[in-house]
């Protein structure tokens, strides 16, 4: 049913005819004479156990009747023109026995009448219809009543608990709805649909008692609103479901409702006593959300994936009300936004999210961050000498606990019960946290925030971080080894001897192979005299540094081959 205005007139003014309409019908049977009975008879074969309201003079009707003389022909019935009769009662308009038995009727009353001929139509009757001094009976049943002085009636049988807002002149409301007319009888139903009913209210895009019965309602309210025909439809109906001059009942339930003019509105639900830093426009954010429709029903959530929404804000990735409603937020806060249908998925809605609806999100951020931005250091403990600090190449053990800005744990060493060992500056720990090691001493308790570009990026780790997620780690240093000078894998601590590889060439064969240069090697070592790199396996490095003094790849090192670091144009390991 779609509810536009029509223009509509006022009831006409009293006939001065008789308006029982008889036209088309049979002419009456012979023999029918004067009727016995002298007084109006009225029985209530059926009076419905609502009954607000009753028919009084000067209200207008609308009634079935099946019309009989007293031996059963029918002379007329309403029924066989499959509509009601119209009329106003007391005025004049109908035979006077049925302006008195009429009156006091409820509407879905039915009523057995007989009606004497001095109160129908008496000595001279209709011709070819009526005889003259006919007793006339009639089963009456009444389908609606109103007045002229009617005004919207409503009645609310539900109001929500909370109320932050009620329709106003020009808003836009989606709601459900049962047309009924008086009587009950069902003329159409947007639940039928399974679609709500869209519009404007207050600007003539509805009949002028819906317009009115709309007013004031809550989202999520239910009211029953009573519409009188000249408020409705009028004297013509719509042309095929409603009747002329019917009352119309609405049921209606309220899902939604807003302003062309409204931007979006925002619920601090839990803001963190401690807010460093608040999301700005470029920033990328993870955040959870729970996504409901204005009456509550649910469309989307991120916790049921069991995964973060994340986007950039600002920038156009996400709604114009979500971009909007996502700046100025602190990590763990918990917020909710509602976004308005212009700021969201229009009138074309999307997916399982209706057109021209108010969305509703409960976010809770995660973490965020900026591209641009760089590892943060917080110091929280040096010991008093603090002069030794970590540099690229030394070999550090250290213990963590990795964390989520949510304060999730992602890992620690302290619960594994050993030191994380690293050499930094070697690629054995993400860039972040190579940054955040350097310069620190032992001892040292410090707390690193990583983004993610500086740590493990989109993709995160399967299972173990999330992607694009900002990292905490809150360190202490245990134990730092100096390292060599970039370049080097082993130095001497001491002066080189001139007669190197003849002392490594221990048999005097003139060639060194790898055993003989393995084990002078971990002596110099062992003794003090030369260092490898630490951090790294002994053995490989002692391999490496046999390979690149055998030049010609033969496997033995002869005196030609032999040289030491600073005697190659390239760097070597000797």
């Amino acid at each position: 049913m779609v509810f536009r205005a029509r223009g509509w007139r006022p009831p006409p003014p009293p006939l001065l005819l008789l308006l029982l309409w008889v036209t088309g019908q049979a002419a009456p049977v012979a023999g029918l004479g004067l009727g016995s009975e002298t007084e109006l008879q009225i029985e209530r074969r059926f009076v419905p156990d609502e009954c607000p309201r009753t028919v009084s003079s000067g209200d207008f009707v609308r009634y079935h009747y099946v019309g009989t003389f007293p031996n059963g022909q029918k002379f007329d019935s309403s029924y066989d023109r499959d509509s009601t009769f119209n009329v106003f009662v007391g005025k004049g308009q109908l035979i006077a026995g049925m302006d008195q038995a009429l009156v006091g009727m409820c509407v879905n009353e039915r009523r057995f009448v007989k009606i004497p001929p001095k109160l129908a139509y008496g000595s001279e009757g209709v011709s070819g219809v009526i005889p003259p001094n006919s007793l006339l009976h009639f089963d009456v049943l009444l389908m609606d009543i109103w007045n002229a002085e009617d005004q919207v009636q409503i009645h609310t049988y539900f109001k929500p608990p909370s109320c932050a807002r009620t329709i106003q002149v020009s808003d836009f409301v989606r709601y459900h709805y049962n047309g009924t007319f008086l009587d009950g009888t069902l003329f159409d139903s947007s639940h039928n649909r399974m679609k709500t009913y869209d519009t404007y209210v207050g600007i003539g895009w509805l009949i002028p008692g819906m317009d009115k019965g709309l007013l004031g309602m809550c989202v999520g309210e239910k009211r029953i609103i009573t519409i009188p025909p000249f408020l409705a439809y009028g004297e013509d109906g719509d042309g095929k479901d409603i009747p002329g001059q019917a009352s119309l009942v609405f049921d209606v339930v309220l899902l939604d409702l807003h302003n062309p003019k409204d931007g979006i509105s925002i619920e601090n639900k839990v803001v963190p006593e401690n807010c460093e830093r608040q999301s700005q426009s470029g920033d990328f954010l993870r955040y959870h959300y729970n996504g409901t429709l204005l009456d509550g029903t649910f469309f989307d959530s991120s916790y049921s994936r069991n995964r973060t929404f994340d986007t950039y804000i600002g920038q156009g990735y996400v709604i114009a009300g979500i971009d909007e409603g996502l700046l100025g937020v602190c990590v763990g806060e918990k917020r909710r936004i509602v976004v308005p249908p212009h700021l969201g998925y229009g009138e074309e809605g999307r997916g399982n999210i209706p057109g021209s609806a108010v969305l509703v999100f409960d976010i809770h951020v995660i973490d965020f961050h900026n591209p641009s931005d760089s590892i943060s250091i917080t110091s929280h403990y040096k010991p008093p000498d603090c002069s030794v600090l970590s540099k690229k190449g030394d070999y550090l053990k250290y213990h963590y606990n990795a964390s989520l800005l949510d304060g999730t744990l992602l890992d620690s060493t302290w619960n594994l019960g050993k030191t994380y060992n690293i050499v930094l500056g070697s690629g054995q720990v993400v860039l972040g946290m190579d940054m955040g090691l350097r310069e620190m001493c032992v001892g040292e308790k410090r707390t690193v925030i990583i983004p993610p570009h500086l740590g493990y990026g989109e993709a995160g780790v399967d299972g173990e971080v999330p992607g694009s997620a900002v990292l905490v780690f809150d360190i202490e240093l245990l134990e730092l080894v100096a390292g060599l000078p970039e370049g080097y894998m082993f130095i001497w601590n001491g002066e080189v001897s001139p007669n190197l590889f003849e002392e490594i060439d221990k048999n005097g064969d003139g060639e060194v192979l790898l055993e003989e240069f393995s084990e002078y090697i971990h002596a110099q070592v062992a003794s003090g005299k030369g260092k490898l790199a630490p951090g790294f396996d002994a053995e490989m490095i002692v391999k490496n540094m046999f390979t690149n003094q055998d030049r010609n790849g033969d496997g033995k090192v002869t005196a030609e081959e032999f040289k030491l670091k600073d005697q190659e144009a390239k760097h070597d390991e000797l």
